[in-house]
C-alpha cells in the first residue's frame, strides 16, 4: 500500500507546483530587489516549499526558522505553541518574509507575524504555499501566494496529516475516511 491509495483527487500536479513557486519567487524578487531580508520559514510544513522558493530567488537573502504548532495530530486548529524562534539578532531591525505552508484560520500567522514584530524586525511580510480563505478567522491576508485552496483536508508537499503524506510531490485531498477514522496507538 502506498501514501497515493488515501488520496481522494490530485489539486495541484508538481509541475504546477514548480509553476507557482517560480511565479512566487518572481513577485518575491522584485519585491526585496536591492533591500537586505531574510526568509523564516515556519517548521515543518514549510520546508518543502521554502527550500524550492529560495533556490528561485535570484537575490541575496538570509534564511532563518521558526518552529510553531496547533494542529498535532487532530484536524482542528488548538492553541499555538511557538517551540523556536530565530534570536534577535536575526529579528531586530530586520526585513522579514514569514514562509508558511498553509494560511487557513490565519490565527497562527497572525500571531507569529505580531510576535516578530514585537521582538522588533522592520517588516513582517507574508508568503504562504496554500491559501484557503474560506476558514479565515483572523484579520490577515498573504502578501504572496502560490495557490488559493478550497475547503478540503490537504496533504502533500510538506503538508501532512499526523506526521504523514509531507513527501508527496503534489498537493491531494485526503480520502476523508483516513481522517475521521480512529487513531491507531503509536508503538515504541
Amino acid at each position: 500500500m502506498t501514501l497515493d491509495n488515501d488520496i481522494e483527487r490530485v489539486l495541484f500536479s508538481e509541475g504546477e507546483i514548480l509553476s507557482g513557486i517560480d511565479r512566487v519567487a518572481r513577485e518575491v524578487t522584485r519585491t526585496y530587489q536591492g533591500r537586505d531580508f531574510t526568509v523564516v520559514s515556519v517548521l515543518k510544513g514549510s520546508c518543502v516549499f521554502a527550500s524550492d522558493l529560495i533556490r528561485r530567488i535570484p537575490i541575496p537573502l538570509e534564511l532563518a526558522f521558526l518552529a510553531a504548532s496547533s494542529y498535532g495530530d487532530g484536524t482542528t486548529s488548538g492553541a499555538l505553541e511557538i517551540n523556536f524562534i530565530p534570536t534577535g539578532n536575526e529579528i531586530e531591525g530586520r526585513n522579514l518574509l514569514l514562509v508558511d505552508d498553509i494560511l487557513d484560520t490565519g490565527r497562527t500567522l497572525h500571531k507569529l507575524k505580531a510576535e516578530l514584530s514585537k521582538r522588533g524586525a522592520a517588516e513582517v511580510r507574508t508568503c504562504v504555499f496554500l491559501d484557503k480563505p474560506s476558514r479565515r478567522e483572523a484579520p490577515i491576508k498573504p502578501d504572496f501566494r502560490a495557490f488559493e485552496v478550497e475547503n478540503l483536508f490537504v496533504v502533500g508537499y510538506g503538508l501532512d496529516y499526523a506526521g504523514r503524506y509531507r513527501n508527496l510531490p503534489y498537493v491531494g485531498a485526503l480520502k476523508e475516511v483516513v481522517y475521521a477514522a480512529p487513531k491507531k496507538t503509536a508503538r515504541g
